[in-house]
């Protein structure tokens, strides 16, 4: 059983809540959200507000709460394989409660399916809030270019 080694990310001028499902192991190792190389949150995110790809966790950090984004996950333990999203069994959600209290989320998002699918079965009775789903930045999914990720994903930066 592995646990979540990341804090939320967000301060009291958030809007948006990005989830995903659980850190790849690129991400655990780092400390931080989307450490994965490969995987493309940084490139569509900054790419859909205007902004050079942040580099560091800090240049991250502060471009996630500039563009007024809570970063999370859904899962707060599990049992997982590597980062293989379809090995996670014995799920334990994380409790939004901490960022819900302390930030006016205009909208959640979720980044994927595997993410939307343990928000909707653990999440959304507890927040009482139902989540977008957006296609997955990960480089398992290979059917969507950086350009159709960036054009759905734009509906974040309405709110």
């Amino acid at each position: 059983m592995l646990t979540h080694p990341i804090p939320p990310l967000y301060d009291e001028n958030s809007r948006i809540l990005i989830l995903g499902s659980f850190p790849s192991v690129k991400s655990r190792e780092a400390c931080f959200f989307y450490g994965h190389p490969q995987n493309r949150f940084w490139k569509v995110t900054s790419s859909v507000f205007g902004e050079e790809v942040p580099q560091t966790i800090d240049e991250k950090k502060a471009f996630l709460l500039r563009n007024r984004i809570a970063l999370w996950d859904v899962i707060g333990s599990c049992d997982i394989v590597g980062s293989s999203d379809s090995s996670i069994r014995n799920v334990t959600p994380n409790d939004l409660s901490v960022i819900l209290k302390n930030a006016d989320i205009a909208q959640i998002y979720v980044n994927g399916k595997t993410a939307y699918k343990y928000y909707t079965k653990y999440t959304e009775k507890m927040t009482g809030r139902s989540a977008v789903c957006l296609p997955s930045t990960s480089p398992a999914n290979a059917a969507w270019t950086i350009e159709r990720l960036v054009s759905e994903w734009g509906c974040i930066r309405k709110l």
